[in-house]
């Protein structure tokens, strides 16, 4: 503990003695080592669980730690001939759609926050109303729309729904607010027309906001199970997350074979939020340029 005398300021003088211990991280770290470890444990366990046998994994109690290496789980994923096409629809899937979003997102999003026309702001109350209706009231209308369009059982029903979304669009709007005009018009000036300022000098600012779209977006579609349920039937068209419940029968199933499916599932997403984790937080924590 620091003990710190002063003298009168005339004297001009300081006199400090003993030393504070210093941490050498941050106190938070205290807190936040547990809690991540707390979060890391299920990673950690499927991870684990992956390399283990059935019998290790059936066994109560179960297993912390697998007494030897076993890739039966991997073999079993990676030998059967629909994995790789589970995979490859849910790339295009989400890879279609995470574009798609980007590029009608910021198109609408540019235009509900600088233009000006009849019924703007009712349109996008309508909007964003929409983000409030649970999806359980929707699927079914929506079923209805991909079925007159002859898109069920087809990658089609699962891209058409979400080519853009209303989060996308007010995300991207509200970022689009926050920077300053004075550089469009600045280019307005020069000639440059709508399009081109929104290319050439909007969307270099605003890759915080594109790749939190682009990471939300990706994540959702990635992980989507409930709506591939409902809209594919046959199973050549399965996505992965709908792909991995016919691991799981009712009298039998493969846990080693899940959860190897499951660790390939996830480092996708993982490497995608790894790559753009640096704009990601830099767009929570971000309100615009000042200008």
């Amino acid at each position: 503990m620091t003990t710190r005398v002063e003298v009168p300021a005339a004297a001009g003088i300081t006199v400090r003695t003993g030393t504070r211990p210093r941490l050498p991280f941050s106190p938070w770290h205290l807190l936040l080592v547990p809690l991540g470890l707390v979060f890391a444990a299920p990673l950690v366990w499927l991870l684990l669980s992956s390399v283990m046998s059935n019998a290790e994994i059936n066994r109560f109690p179960p297993a912390l730690w697998p007494s030897q290496v076993d890739w039966g789980g991997y073999r079993y994923v990676l030998e059967n001939a629909l994995f790789v096409r589970w995979f490859t629809n849910t790339v295009i899937v989400a890879g279609t759609t995470v574009v798609s979003n980007l590029v009608l997102g910021t198109l609408a999003g540019y235009a509900f926050a600088r233009l000006r026309f009849g019924g703007s702001r009712v349109l996008l109350g309508l909007m964003l109303a929409t983000m409030a209706i649970p999806f359980q009231l929707t699927m079914i209308p929506t079923f209805l729309v991909m079925k007159k369009l002859g898109l069920i059982d087809t990658l089609g029903a699962l891209i058409v729904p979400s080519l853009v979304t209303p989060f996308a669009v007010f995300l991207l709007r509200q970022f689009f607010l926050s920077l300053p005009r004075e550089l469009e018009e600045a280019a307005w000036i020069d000639g440059c027309s709508r399009l081109r300022v929104l290319v050439r000098i909007v969307l270099p600012l605003s890759r915080p906001a594109l790749s939190t779209v682009a990471v939300l977006t990706f994540l959702s579609t990635w992980n989507d199970l409930t709506w591939p349920l409902i809209a594919i039937n046959h199973d050549t068209q399965y996505t992965l997350q709908l792909g991995l419940t016919t691991f799981q029968g009712e009298h039998h199933t493969n846990w080693a074979a899940v959860m190897a499916g499951n660790v390939i599932t996830v480092l996708p997403v993982l490497l995608a939020f790894l790559g753009a984790q640096k704009t990601f937080i830099q767009s929570i924590t971000s309100s615009g340029l000042k200008g």
